[in-house]
């Protein structure tokens, strides 16, 4: 798995790892079951601290992406490329909403205006 983080971008590290993961399920570079790097792992390879990681683990935890696994550490849950997919494209739109400068609440007002 080939993650990478840029510092010096706009999009916190927490959420770019997210992201990374989210486009690897998304594409089926990996798959439901599969096991991701460790936290400490993760941060040492990337170059980050420990807590980011962790807090993108718990984004994709809370998006029902991974399952975090005492002693297993984070297991893809995802159980069909259409979820990665779709947690792919709202990142894509969260990305290019905060470039654009909209707010969050102006977002999800936009959104809950869709049919």
């Amino acid at each position: 798995m080939l993650w990478m983080v840029d510092p010096s971008s706009s999009t916190p590290l927490f959420e770019q790892v997210a992201s990374s993961v989210r486009r690897a399920i998304a594409d089926g570079s990996v798959a439901t079951g599969e096991r991701l790097p460790s936290a400490k792992e993760l941060a040492a390879s990337l170059d980050v601290n420990l807590h980011t990681v962790l807090r993108a683990y718990q984004l994709l935890r809370d998006e029902d992406l991974i399952e975090l696994r005492r002693g297993r550490g984070a297991v893809v849950t995802a159980t069909s490329p259409s979820v990665g997919k779709l947690a792919h494209l709202v990142d894509e739109l969260v990305r290019e909403a905060i470039r654009m400068g909209v707010t969050r609440p102006e977002l999800i007002r936009m959104i809950e205006e869709k049919p």
